[in-house]
């Protein structure tokens, strides 16, 4: 049975985390909000502290690099956009033993540094979402092959927006190659990494089964960088879009199985998704805690307080829907516990981690909105970082999919049915 209190093991880990998004994003948010594409130097600091906290064995396993996944048969994963999806844990086998392993403590940590901006967090170099596909699916040579580097995430295509089944960049096979022609958009970190996990396909005509993930080393010739992304919001973080031009990868860069399997043959691209969605809640979590953080203390000054023992109707409007925000933030953020509960005792957990995504995502974006509402002139401003947050928190109930793609996942599971059958 999961237990919501803070494991005391976790605790130096999430204070130094909160120090890390008071004292060092919150002062630098701004300049990074308006210097889009500039790479945050000062993120270079704080990368070498969580190699040496890996390395020593004391950051409990936190960092895309060490994310792997327990077998799990169930229905293939719908398609998303992608995140750098910073901490992607470990999930381990089933045992009697309740853990609270490396994604609890992702989770609980990037909840605290996305207090301070959730664009500085993507950009921790090493901590992309390709990381996570590296070392959920690839063998121990690649494993090793690829350590310490940084790897993007290349999923999305102009013409397959959240289906990832019909992913159209293609992969021939050619003597020890394969040769990689095609589109994709919305890379995070692409510019920045030193890798790109690319989608292609073996076989249009075998749909996803036919999908495998390859390892594009950033300065292939084949590589080549199309523009990056102006946003609403995240603008610390690098949003690439890159075209695919006979890109010749070696054959020992394909990750997984190299043959098709009609039968479940596309989770193996997808592994990383049960643990990276309850990442991304964590994220809208942490914008959602410092905009109520935020605009209570804003509101106090006002003299407008929360009565917490009182009902919603006996206080003023702006009380009441603090106390309404509250609620919705605790709801998601058991939702989100749970998912990286399982995660971390090897239960199937696809259906929590769309839950615990599509409820902090929504909750993100309504609470930041009427935030900058229940602030005013102040909100509205330059002079907090409100209105940055309501522009970055849309990003939230998007990427690593919509919600309505979230919710699609959650029917599936409820009603027992596939992605062929309820689409």
């Amino acid at each position: 049975m999961i237990d919501l209190e803070v494991p005391k093991k976790f605790r130096p880990l999430i204070e130094q985390a909160r120090g890390m998004a008071e004292e060092g994003f919150r002062p630098i948010s701004r300049k990074y909000d308006l210097a889009e594409h500039e790479y945050p130097r000062e993120l270079d600091l704080l990368s070498a502290v969580i190699d040496g906290l890996s390395s020593s064995g004391a950051g409990q396993g936190a960092g895309a690099s060490t994310s792997t996944r327990a077998a799990d048969d169930g229905d293939d994963t719908e398609g998303e956009n992608e995140v750098a999806a910073v901490g992607s844990g470990r999930k381990h086998a089933a045992t009697k033993e309740v853990r609270n392993g490396s994604n609890m403590s992702s989770v609980l940590s990037i909840l605290e540094t996305c207090r301070g901006d959730v664009g500085l967090t993507l950009s921790i170099p090493r901590q992309g979402l390709g990381n996570a596909a590296i070392a959920a699916v690839a063998n121990d040579e690649q494993k090793a092959r690829y350590a310490g580097q940084w790897a993007a995430m290349a999923i999305t295509e102009p013409d397959t927006g959240s289906d990832s089944g019909a992913i159209r960049t293609t992969a021939v096979k050619d003597g020890d190659e394969y040769v990689l022609n095609g589109e994709k958009i919305f890379v995070t970190s692409g510019e920045r990494a030193q890798l790109v996990v690319v989608w292609a396909t073996l076989d249009r005509s075998l749909g996803k089964q036919a999908i495998k993930s390859f390892v594009v080393r950033r300065d292939n010739p084949g590589l080549k960088l199309v523009r990056l992304e102006h946003k609403l919001g995240i603008r610390a973080s690098d949003t690439a879009a890159f075209h695919l031009d006979n890109c010749r990868v070696p054959a020992e860069d394909l990750l997984g199985d190299p043959e098709i399997k009609i039968e479940g043959g596309f989770g193996g691209a997808m592994q990383t998704f049960d643990n990276t969605r309850p990442l991304v809640a964590a994220m809208a979590l942490g914008l959602t805690r410092g905009c109520l953080d935020t605009t209570t203390e804003l509101l106090a000054k006002a003299d407008v307080t929360v009565d917490w023992d009182r009902p919603a109707y006996a206080q003023s409007a702006a009380a009441a829907k603090l106390l309404q925000m509250e609620a919705d933030y605790q709801a998601a953020h058991a939702l989100t516990l749970r998912a990286a509960w399982m995660a971390d005792n090897g239960k199937p957990n696809s259906m929590e981690a769309s839950m615990a995504k599509a409820k902090a995502g929504r909750t993100c974006v309504n609470v930041a909105l009427a935030c900058v509402e229940l602030a005013g002139a102040t909100g509205y401003g330059e002079r907090e970082l409100l209105e940055k947050w309501a522009r970055d928190s849309k990003i939230l109930d998007i990427f690593e999919g919509t919600q309505q793609i979230q919710l699609l996942v959650v029917a599936r599971r409820l009603l027992g049915m596939s992605s062929s059958q309820l689409k």
